[in-house]
């Protein structure tokens, strides 16, 4: 692979790309290692302060997540950290999780707001969402707008009355401040219903935004069938989908995010229907959801290997929900998630031969380095 000016100039065998190698180029041996795209991990919540250890602790011994939630624990109790702290301390923070992006070969991330849930509040997070892809060792970043993620405890009773705060405040001023490419919504009974949820994406999307959406991870509550109908982007979650969510989904062409870690962290066994909708003919995209409750892992590979033994995806459909689809999905497949002539050099040496050894040796760090735009931005420290 041949990179000038931080982009893939040609791809092709040893023997054609050799003559083309200049006296003051550099040259990285792989050492007959994988080579791979960068992961687009197009689902992530990754600025928030402190975590919730506890409450993991608390679903160990036998309370439900929406148990938690209903006594304030849950996104709420991370809002209330988030609010206290400052712009300095959660990019801090932030910087800690970047490098744990980068541990596990990941190169672009698509980050949300959501824990702020003020006006000012969530224009802090979108401005330190802002910082991160500043960051001269950063990653590439995809920002969004979620500030209809929960209702706050001082709207507790009042849904209605936060949607309206989200529509006629907070969006006017993130699309003022062009601070998010996409706004997302949580719809879920409780949450934002079907028509709150319609209404705060049909806001965002007359101020020029486009949308994603938290759909269906509870309950079949019709929010793939709304990302239908709006033409979102994705839609994301989709643990209890039904044939009737996936058929409109296919039908309006919104790529499903699937976000096996969240499953499996919160303990649950129910994991969204990926190969049903690999044959539906859906651009499948696999993600993190990295976030301190429901999902708390930045790792790429150990979504891999849930998607591979859980969704019963195949290692290569994996990979390619992970980099290519995912990078789609964002509006970026002509830039990034793939190794093409013309493209951003984003890319990541792995620690073995075959590409399949990155989902099967599960818990095992593979990554030995990592590029962004051919400059290395992490790598493996060697005993």
């Amino acid at each position: 692979m041949l990179i000038g000016d931080g982009r893939i100039l040609q791809v092709g065998t040893r023997r054609e790309i050799e003559p083309l190698i200049g006296s003051d180029d550099s040259v990285v041996d792989a050492g007959q290692r994988v080579v791979m795209p960068g992961f687009v991990d197009a689902h992530t919540h990754p600025v928030f302060a402190g975590n919730r250890a506890a409450e993991f602790e608390q679903r160990i011994e036998g309370a439900s997540y929406a148990e938690i939630a209903a006594a304030g624990g849950g996104i709420r109790s991370t809002v209330r950290e988030t609010r206290a702290a400052g712009e300095d301390q959660l990019l801090d923070a932030a910087r800690r999780h970047i490098r744990w992006f980068h541990a596990g070969g990941t190169t672009t991330i698509e980050a949300k707001s959501g824990y702020g849930l003020t006006l000012e509040d969530e224009c802090k997070l979108l401005r330190v969402i802002r910082r991160m892809a500043q960051l001269e060792d950063g990653l590439r970043v995809v920002p969004t707008f979620l500030g209809a993620h929960e209702i706050p405890d001082e709207y507790r009773g009042r849904p209605t009355a936060y949607a309206d705060l989200v529509i006629h405040e907070m969006l006017p001023m993130v699309a003022r401040e062009q601070l998010a490419e996409y706004c997302d919504v949580f719809c879920e009974p409780g949450i934002f219903s079907i028509e709150e949820s319609r209404r705060v994406l049909m806001a965002a999307s007359l101020l020029g935004l486009a949308s994603r959406m938290h759909a269906d991870q509870l309950s079949d509550s019709g929010g793939a069938v709304l990302a239908a109908e709006l033409h979102a982007a994705t839609a994301d979650h989709l643990e209890h989908t039904s044939a009737r969510g996936i058929l409109a989904l296919q039908s309006a062409a919104v790529q499903p995010v699937l976000l096996p870690g969240s499953v499996y962290a919160l303990g649950s066994t129910r994991y969204p229907n990926g190969r049903e909708m690999i044959q539906a003919g859906l651009a499948v995209v696999l993600a993190s959801d990295f976030n301190p409750g429901s999902s708390p892992t930045p790792s790429m590979p150990m979504i891999l290997s849930l998607a591979c033994t859980q969704m019963k995806l195949t290692p290569a459909e994996a990979i390619t929900a992970a980099t290519l689809n995912a990078a789609h999905s964002l509006g970026r497949g002509h830039e990034i998630g793939s190794l093409e002539s013309g493209k951003q050099a984003d890319f990541v040496i792995h620690d073995c031969r075959d590409y399949r050894e990155i989902a099967y040796f599960f818990g095992v760090p593979s990554v030995e380095a990592v590029y962004i735009s051919g400059r290395p931005v992490w790598a493996r420290l060697k005993p």
